[in-house]
């Protein structure tokens, strides 16, 4: 990768996603480990309180106030010093320790209420070998009471079950090994999958990488319509801005062509001209003169006509009915001695996706006609053209007047393209001409037809929706 490169997409979304899933992991590694930890927990207080009622209803106390251990204890381990689990009865006249807890040093252990329970722990207490360890204890509280009538037989006493932390500690360790090599292996194995993912769903631009070198090296004419939904806007951008170049250069070339074939025959003329011995110098001047101002007209027609050919694909939009208004307005004084009345059916705020120039080329020329051709009324319909897939409307221009018309058999003469040398600017011929290859230019079609309004001729041009 080039230095200042910006990183591709499928690296981006690669590492985006690994971060979310690295930091999804451990939230959910974390998660579990704490609701493992509260379960283990709660696992032991359950089992300690179980070693506590199980003592609670196995022992009692004798006479003169000492407790009386049962001889089956609930585990074992109470009768092994230094197990770690031990047991412990707390009385207002002593207390009374298992034999495991013969040695190490247990925690202070205070009178509870009746019928009041505590688990707590860590907490610390000294070992046999007289080193500091850790245990968890569990409390719970209670009054004993003899079968004598004697209330003074009834006292509060405690029973204390201490578990050292080591048991737990060892489980949590195992659990939390479990855990993070399982999640370290789906993570991984998450990774694998997001990467053949990621790579299967840019399979599609990859393919338009590849049409698009295709269309380079001349090996395909336009990008193929067989692509996802979400890429049809672009690969249809792209195939008009082709499709809008090709038009260009062929414009260009016919443009070329026009003004070669048309500046043929003042040439010919001069070089004949040059070519008669009879000729006098005066007349010579006068037919080089005539034969120049001729081929300086059609150069200056020329240029003028491929200036509006050409249109900017993807032009801001442009309001209309200012420049309809501007246009109908100076021809309202040039034909001002026919008075001819011109009506607008536009909607409000539409708008040309195109350049300013087209647009008036467009509508002078389609205005300009009818107002040669009416008697006293011409109609200018401007409406869109719905489409759909979010691609911006096409447009309807219309005019209509209440001329004489054309007949059906002269339609496709006064629309046919002008080449020839001795094509002449006034008439039909060349504005017409001009918004035949202006519509065609937007991928629109021209339409002339007899107006069901006012009787004469309607010219309609259609352009198409933009990409």
């Amino acid at each position: 990768m080039r230095i200042g490169q910006p990183r591709s997409l499928q690296t981006r979304q690669l590492l985006v996603a690994s971060l979310f899933l690295l930091a999804f992991l451990a939230l959910a590694g974390y998660a579990l480990d704490r609701a493992f930890l509260k379960t283990a927990r709660d696992q032991l207080a359950d089992r300690l309180q179980s070693y506590a009622l199980s003592l609670a209803s196995s022992g009692e106390f004798a006479r003169d106030g000492a407790f009386v251990a049962p001889e089956s204890m609930p585990d074992s381990r109470f009768a092994r010093p230094g197990s770690g689990l031990y047991a412990e009865v707390v009385f207002p006249n002593g207390h009374w320790d298992s034999d495991s807890a013969q040695g190490p040093g247990l925690p202070p252990a205070p009178l509870l209420p009746a019928r009041r329970t505590r688990f707590e722990g860590p907490l610390e207490m000294r070992e046999i070998d007289g080193r500091f360890g850790e245990v968890y204890r569990y409390g719970l509280g209670l009054i004993w009471s003899s079968d004598d009538t004697n209330k003074a037989a009834e006292f509060p006493y405690t029973i204390y079950i201490y578990e050292d932390t080591d048991a737990l500690r060892e489980q949590v360790t195992v659990f939390r090994a479990a855990l993070w090599r399982y999640l370290g292996g789906a993570g991984l194995v998450l990774l694998l999958l997001q990467g053949v993912i990621l790579r299967w769903s840019l399979l599609p631009m990859r393919q338009v990488i590849d049409e698009l070198k295709r269309v380079q090296r001349g090996e395909a004419q336009r990008m193929s319509e067989r692509h996802p939904r979400e890429l049809e806007p672009l690969t249809d951008s792209i195939n008009a801005f082709i499709q809008g170049e090709r038009e260009n250069l062929d414009r260009q070339r016919n443009t070329l062509a026009d003004l070669a074939h048309s500046l043929k025959t003042p040439l010919a003329v001069m070089r004949s001209k040059l070519d008669d011995e009879a000729s006098d110098d005066s007349s010579l001047r006068s037919e080089v003169r005539t034969q120049v101002q001729r081929m300086n007209d059609i150069v200056s027609y020329q240029l003028a006509r491929a200036a509006s050919r050409g249109h900017a694909l993807f032009a801001q939009p442009i309001p209309i009915a200012p420049h309809a208004e501007q246009i109908v307005t100076s021809l309202e004084k040039v034909y001002a001695s026919k008075g001819v009345l011109c009506e607008f059916e536009l909607e409000e705020g539409i708008q040309f996706y195109g350049e300013a120039g087209d647009l008036q080329e467009l509508l002078g020329n389609l205005l300009e006609n009818a107002f040669k051709w009416a008697k006293s009324r011409v109609l200018l319909t401007i409406e869109p053209i719905a489409c759909d897939g979010g691609r911006r409307p096409g447009l309807l221009i219309a005019v209509d007047d209440d001329g004489p018309g054309i007949p059906p058999e002269k339609v496709a003469l006064i629309l046919q393209r002008g080449v020839r040398g001795d094509e002449r600017v006034q008439g039909h011929g060349i504005g017409l001409a001009i918004v035949q290859d202006l519509v065609r230019a937007y991928r629109g079609e021209l339409e002339v037809s007899t107006s069901s309004e006012l009787g004469g001729a309607r010219f309609e041009a259609r352009m198409s929706p933009g990409p």
